[in-house]
């Protein structure tokens, strides 16, 4: 039996529930995960908000990422990197149903865990990696771009920055000035989002910005991109899909209309664990117990999160 956390209705927190479920043996192309780690995303909690879906798929297993330790094999397994064998640390992206202390995914979905790495930032690494990934590559941000990234220090906000930085870009980043110095560390320039903060960015970039993301969906954050980047197909969203869609910026993501950007996705599984091993590439993760699920996602609605939040089933 594993523990599992489901919604067993469409709400709010108070339909999360942590049960007992049977775990299948592995079949073919498939591995046993003992998880150490699940990265909580807001997605989660927007799939058992009502605004998408039917009762059908109630009760509902949530998580599409987790990191583990692979305790059996299905016959042959090979992942993204090779073949898959018991004892490997892996990630596994994109699954369904990681919020578990066990469970069985494709072989297909698991790519090695870098070795310094720990459990909690593993956990916590793909999918908001992966959306960072694309919103670069679809802005086409490169060497000696300035980009805006809204939203800084957040889970997609900080992987925006440090993976163009590492591109060779300016970063400049809006966040509550508490984060500022993390920031800074990170490569970027912080200014504080709300009024003037079109003036701001002007202020720190004297010669204009060239593509912007917007990581939290706010109507500022479109407004301010559509003022400050004069090409609309170098802004990107991930959240403001309605705004997205009226001013014809490009929406990525699970969002109506939005590009979901697979074959992208899918190639940063080994990316983003190489830019880790290279120091290029951190995770800031807040970690939770299982049984505290609702407290995470309460915290993680609430916004002004630092990083990522992920659950810790096993101590």
């Amino acid at each position: 039996m594993a523990r599992v956390v489901v919604a067993t209705a469409f709400g709010g927190t108070e339909v999360l529930l942590v049960v007992e479920e049977d775990v299948d043996p592995p079949g073919a192309g498939e591995i046993r995960l003992a998880v150490r780690a699940a990265g909580i995303n807001p997605v989660d909690w927007k799939r058992y908000s009502g605004a998408r879906g039917t009762a059908a798929g109630l009760p509902m297993r949530l998580g599409f990422e987790a990191a583990g330790v692979v305790t059996e094999l299905g016959g042959e397994a090979v992942g993204p990197a090779g073949p898959v064998a018991v004892g490997d640390e892996v990630m596994a992206y994109r699954i369904d149903g990681g919020y578990a202390d066990e469970l069985v995914v494709p072989a297909s979905t698991v790519v090695p865990k870098p070795v310094e790495m720990s459990w909690e930032a593993a956990g916590g690494l793909m999918l908001a990696g992966a959306t960072a990934m694309h919103a670069l590559t679809a802005t086409r941000v490169s060497a000696g771009d300035t980009l805006l990234v809204h939203a800084a220090a957040g889970g997609v906000g900080r992987m925006a920055v440090q993976l163009a930085v590492a591109r060779g870009a300016r970063v400049i980043g809006t966040a509550s000035e508490v984060h500022h110095d993390q920031l800074r560390e990170l490569g970027a320039e912080p200014t504080t989002y709300g009024a003037g903060l079109a003036d701001r960015v002007r202020a720190l970039a004297a010669h204009g910005v060239d593509a912007a993301i917007d990581c939290v969906g706010t109507d500022e954050a479109v407004d301010v991109s559509l003022e400050l980047v004069a090409d609309r197909d170098r802004i990107a969203t991930i959240a403001a899909f309605a705004r997205g869609a009226e001013a014809g910026i490009r929406m990525l993501g699970g969002g109506p209309g939005a590009d979901p950007g697979t074959e992208l996705r899918q190639a940063a599984r080994l990316q983003l664990p190489a830019l880790v091993e290279q120091g290029r590439l951190r995770v800031r993760a807040r970690p939770f117990a299982l049984d505290d699920v609702a407290e995470a996602h309460r915290e993680g609605q609430a916004g002004h999160v630092t990083g990522k939040l992920v659950l810790v089933p096993r101590s």
